[in-house]
């Protein structure tokens, strides 16, 4: 009689057809032979296109889950997990329907809403800036009145600081209320959420983690060298570990655990942004998702395992594996845009990449389509990788090897209405 193997652990992965990281979630499943379903935010009108993907609508949450618990009772999964934010409720929900570790619903909308977050924050006794709801039918006048100096205006649900602008005076907020409307209001009619917070100084740090049970286990600690004070706030650099006092990285564990906690986050990946000051440190964020963009590929654990594989292993039951993080200095340079138009020519990466300690350029911008910076764009030109000694040699670098790219961006004609 031949024998028998079990099959292998089996977990739905949802993303979108946008997603930079779900060529590295299946590189990573097949190391750990793991199979991976993906669930794409995608119109079953278009499902053809993915024949391999599960199609499910994210903006239906409770359609999305129930179309993943139908697919399991014919092959049950061993986890659901969400890449980015865009499904993360939708993990929530169908993990909770199916009986899978999971984060509450609740919690998971938490990490997803501004709003909601920073209210429970406060409620849980986290440290948070003077903040105040309000929606794009308020007058802009009234919201000036009332709102601090600086202050600084976000949306309440997107990411990678779109749409975050800092407003040192009322005008300027004004300003800043005009033009975030105009991106967060032009596909409804109805009314849209933002907040108003007051301007928190200080230096801006990343903190890459894993919940297990409720317990956070800290994975890296990301400097931000370049300094974020505005007037929109477009991350460059991350390099760990951190250069700062060793106190100063626990109060930042501390206040991450703290802030799940008062999240209701209790398992899975976890991606926060803090900022130290003379008052402490202060969340800014904290979203039930790892980092986004290529920006993992900087991490690696135990013997060159990556940060997707021990998500994947926690999310399958496998256990996390070794978590130490790999010795040495590491750091990854997301590409700004500097300015809008059509990316025409990239020169100069077999110069940027040959500068000691690089490790590899990775240009995802396409060339001939559209660039649009912030605070209005949602992406980079693409990603510097870095590793050394020391967090210093990294940082200069990533810094040189940028200063050798070029890009030719031609300006985008403009519109005109024939009537």
């Amino acid at each position: 009689m031949l024998p028998t193997t079990e099959p292998p652990p089996r977990l739905l992965l949802l993303t979108t057809t946008r997603s930079y990281r779900l060529d590295d979630f299946r590189a990573a499943a097949e190391r750990l032979g793991v199979e991976i379903v993906v669930g794409l935010d995608l119109p079953d009108a278009l499902a053809e296109q993915w024949p391999d993907a599960l199609p499910l609508p994210f903006g239906d949450e409770a359609e999305a889950a129930r179309r993943i618990v139908a697919a399991a009772a014919e092959r049950p999964w061993q986890g659901i997990l969400s890449v980015d934010d865009s499904g993360s409720i939708v993990a929530a929900t169908a993990a909770a329907a199916l009986d899978l570790p999971h984060n509450d619903p609740a919690a998971a909308e938490a990490a997803r809403d501004k709003a909601i977050m920073r209210r429970l924050l406060r409620d849980g006794g986290v440290a948070v800036p003077w903040f105040r709801q309000f929606t794009t039918a308020d007058d802009p006048a009234d919201v000036t009145r009332v709102a601090p100096y600086p202050c600084v205006v976000k949306p309440v649900n997107l990411n990678g600081s779109r749409g975050v602008m800092r407003a040192d005076t009322p005008a300027e907020l004004e300003a800043a209320i005009a033009r975030l409307t105009r991106l967060i209001g032009r596909d409804s009619p109805e009314a849209r959420p933002y907040l108003v917070e007051s301007y928190l100084p200080g230096v801006e740090v990343a903190l890459e983690g894993l919940l297990d049970n409720g317990r956070l286990i800290v994975l890296a600690l990301f400097d931000k060298p370049d300094p974020l004070d505005g007037p929109f706030f477009e991350e460059t650099l991350y390099v760990t570990p951190s250069r700062l006092e060793l106190d100063t990285q626990a109060a930042i564990t501390a206040t991450t655990a703290a802030a799940a906690r008062a999240l209701g986050l209790v398992a899975g990946p976890i991606h926060a942004e803090l900022r130290v000051n003379d008052g402490g440190v202060w969340i800014v964020e904290i979203a039930g998702r790892s980092i986004g963009g290529l920006c993992s590929r900087v991490l690696r654990f135990g013997v060159a395992a990556s940060l997707e594989e021990l998500i994947l292993r926690q999310a399958a039951g496998l256990g996390l594996g070794d978590t130490t993080r790999r010795a040495g200095a590491a750091g990854v340079m997301m590409i700004p845009i500097p300015e809008a138009g059509l990316l025409r020519v990239v020169a100069g990466v077999d110069e940027a990449a040959a500068v000691p300690l690089i490790e590899s350029i990775e240009i995802t911008a396409r060339l001939n389509y559209p660039l649009v910076p912030l605070p209005e764009g949602d992406s980079y030109l693409g990603f510097i990788f870095a590793r050394g000694a020391s967090p210093a040699d990294v940082e200069a670098a990533l810094r040189q090897a940028h200063a050798c790219l070029r890009f030719t961006i031609d300006a985008l004609l403009p519109v005109i209405n024939v009537q």
